[in-house]
């Protein structure tokens, strides 16, 4: 058995001592006193902390710590110090929406697997932290569930005549109308454009029942057309495409989704817009024919209500000469990247693309990206030269087709004078984007930035022309905004697939969960979503659901765990705004009216020393009042330093004391769920992201025990353990 050496010099000192005569008294003899015995002899500081049992023995609730997933992975040190201190633990970041939910949406468990099963071999257990949040979200994808859709123009300049549509006179145009039919403001695809709307009558029963013909469109010889435009119907509708006797084949039957079924002569809508598009090839035509008409027949079904939005109702010459100059050489890929180069990314980052990966013709650009650069877009970049610099003062649009293998994300950034695109979310879908930019004079070259989510990505039918000839003279784009409700449904899809699945997933593992974390203004007021935080994030669910919000996730979180899981809501800053802590208890008994069950409140209290003890010790009165499980979640001090003084430290140890001394005189015993101390040491790996150049914890930089340690311990026993220390020599294992 090794022992500890406790009496440094400086201890004994004042053992010895010279009579006056020189004599040098006997070691250890006091003559008004007798024998002086180890247990007599005083401890310095520091060695009464290292006579501190583990911190969890002294307190029978749960005790937890606040820590780093790979350092706990990784580095035994960190690791054995949590083990032998605390009960519970809390992931500081990898078990939250951002890490795990992945580009595509897909949850990926792995690295908290492993932690978990690391974690039980050492009997502690994990507390769930945490479900919905505003930060640390995958905004990238949720955003990219709710970005509009934008429908391109005709792909060239429309050869039907709007105009007399456009204003609702029909001149020009034959109509059968039905129960009725006219042009509507705010009908269309967007609430700023028209929509024809065509009602079938009661006794409607054949296609030309309710039948709108157009004016005479002129051909040329040889040249191939393109019909199309976009259709809704109120309910289920039926219609189709016909032709004046100018065609061989007037009737002509068609696959009309291209969905790979058998060709038919009508199709059907529903209440989603759907697009409408059919070839007409020069070879259709009769001999000597030089114009042409078509009729948008919808007389099958009665009281039907159709709504055609007028500014997609096109025509296109697809062989007519082209209108507009594109200020890139190569936007097609029909036969090469010529006129693309890489300048940052992988070896084989740029590739061509077959003609069944394009969007339409025989290649597009595919773009390769291996590692996902959060906020450095520019890590794989794709350039190409514009074949002029773009003129000071014009407006300029910049147009493309992406999709990608799984939910990315792309930038379009100009070189000479750099201007950069917001991102734009991809998917698995074919998607149009747009940007508008002006001139300046300087920009010579643009790229596509692909580097911020790692995936395959394929773009086609790239186009910078200027603004008013985009779209190739014909009908211009147009953005489909989401309803409110339609937001709603797909967040709140979002939310149920994310909560069951986690809470369903590790429902043998984790009993207690952070459901909501930070619901409140400092105020005490609910957020709303319009708080303005720009991280990239950040995702406020309130703003889509509403108040209800944290309603619908306890329930999620009730209905896929176990019954007797400690459900929390979670919030800072409580002891320092007593109103916002009176704001949360009231949102506590709010989503209880609403049928759903909060077990308990948590408060996170990152405080300081100079933060309000007396505003402290009312914060747990407040909570205590609530009639909850009350857990401090995240408990730390901070000093301001790295580099504190004795004097620092010794506050620091106070006011962790007083801190848990509150707690448990305020708090009864039967809702004291516990304390967790947020992180373990001063270590700089610890603060890389939280609270740099600091030392909030109870072990310092070199996991040596801190003064704090002790308050801790003191605290949570209820005493100062130290008093019945003795200067006798301590066993060592």
């Amino acid at each position: 058995m090794k022992y500890i050496k406790i009496l440094p010099l400086i201890v004994l000192s004042f053992l010895l001592f010279s009579s006056c005569d020189d004599q040098i008294m006997e070691w250890g003899k006091d003559p008004s006193h007798g024998e002086v015995t180890g247990a007599e002899l005083p401890l310095e500081l520091q060695e009464k902390i290292s006579r501190y049992e583990p911190l969890k023995n002294y307190t029978t609730f749960i005790l937890g710590g606040g820590v780093g997933l790979d350092l706990y992975m990784t580095n035994e040190t960190y690791r054995k110090l949590t083990n032998e201190n605390f009960d519970e633990v809390t992931i500081g970041y990898e078990m939250k929406h951002g890490p795990m939910v992945k580009a595509n949406g897909a949850i990926d468990f792995t690295k908290v697997d492993a932690f978990i099963a690391k974690v039980k071999e050492a009997g502690l257990t994990v507390y769930g932290h945490t479900l919905v949040w505003h930060s640390n979200q995958n905004a990238s994808y949720l955003n990219s569930l709710i970005a509009p859709t934008i429908i391109p123009g005709s792909s060239g300049t429309n050869v039907l005549d709007l105009t007399n549509l456009k204003n609702g006179t029909f001149t020009g145009w034959s109509r059968n109308q039905g129960a009725g039919m006219t042009v509507v403001n705010g009908a269309g695809l967007s609430a700023t454009t028209q929509g024809l709307k065509m009602i079938s009558s009661a006794t409607s029963a054949n296609p030309w029942d309710l039948q709108l013909t157009t004016p005479a469109i002129p051909v040329v010889s040889g040249h191939n057309y393109e019909v199309s435009f976009f259709i809704k119907s109120e309910t289920s509708g039926q219609g189709r495409i016909s032709f004046d006797a100018s065609l061989t084949n007037q009737y002509p039957y068609k696959d009309w989704y291209n969905t790979g079924g058998a060709a038919t002569a009508s199709f059907a809508t529903t209440s989603q817009w759907k697009q409408l598009k059919i070839k007409v090839n020069a070879a259709d035509f009769k001999a000597g024919s030089t114009t042409f008409k078509f009729s948008i027949d919808m007389g099958y079904l009665p009281n039907v209500t159709y709504y055609i939005d007028v500014n997609t109702l096109s025509v296109v010459d697809l062989d007519a000469v082209p209108v507009v100059t594109n200020l890139v050489s190569n936007g097609k890929f029909n036969t090469d990247i010529s006129g693309w180069s890489k300048y940052n990314g992988d070896a084989n980052a740029l590739n061509l693309a077959s003609a069944a990966e394009s969007y339409e013709g025989n290649g597009a650009m595919k773009i390769l990206n291996s590692t996902s650069n959060t906020g450095s877009q520019w890590k794989t970049q794709i350039h190409s030269n514009f074949t002029s610099k773009l003129t000071s003062g014009t407006a300029y649009t910049i147009s493309y087709y992406i999709k990608s293998d799984a939910v990315g994300s792309v930038r379009c950034s100009t070189t000479g004078n750099a201007q950069y695109q917001g991102d734009q979310a991809t998917s698995t879908a074919w998607k149009f984007i747009e940007w508008k930019i002006t001139g300046t004079g300087a920009e010579d070259g643009f790229n596509f930035d692909l580097g911020a989510v790692a995936g395959t990505y394929y773009i086609d039918n790239v186009l910078v022309t200027p603004t008013v000839a985009s779209g190739g003279g014909g009908t211009s784009s147009t953005t489909i905004e989401k309803t409110d409700a339609e937001k709603a449904t797909i967040i709140g899809n979002a939310m149920k697939d994310w909560i069951s699945k986690m809470v369903t997933h590790y429902k043998p593992s984790v009993f207690a969960w952070d459901v909501v974390n930070e619901p409140m203004k400092e105020d005490g007021t609910l957020r709303n979503g319009t708080e303005g935080d720009t991280a990239t994030d950040y995702f406020s669910w309130v703003k889509y659901l509403g108040k209800d919000y944290a309603v619908t996730a306890f329930k999620l979180a009730r209905q896929n765990g176990n019954a007797t899981d400690k459900l929390f809501i979670n919030d800072y800053n409580l002891e320092s705004r007593l109103d916002k802590c009176t704001g949360l208890i009231n949102y506590v008994k709010y989503i209880e009216t609403q049928g759903a069950t909060v077990d308990g409140i948590g408060t996170q209290m990152h405080i300081s020393l100079d933060t309000s003890k007396d505003k402290i010790a009312q914060m747990f009165q407040l909570l205590a009042a609530s009639g909850k499980l009350i857990k401090v979640s995240e408990l730390d001090v901070r000093l301001g330093t790295n580099a504190p003084t004795v004097e620092q430290q010794a506050a620091q140890a106070a006011m962790y004391q007083y801190v848990i001394d509150m707690y448990k005189k305020y708090i009864p015993t039967a809702q004291q769920y516990g304390i967790t101390i947020w992180g373990i040491s001063d270590n700089k790996n610890e603060h890389e992201f939280w609270l740099p150049n600091e030392s909030p914890n109870l072990w310092d930089a070199n996991y040596a025990r801190k003064h704090a340690y002790k308050g801790t311990a003191d605290g949570l026993a209820g005493k100062d353990v130290s008093l019945g220390f003795s200067g006798e020599l301590q066993p060592k294992n």
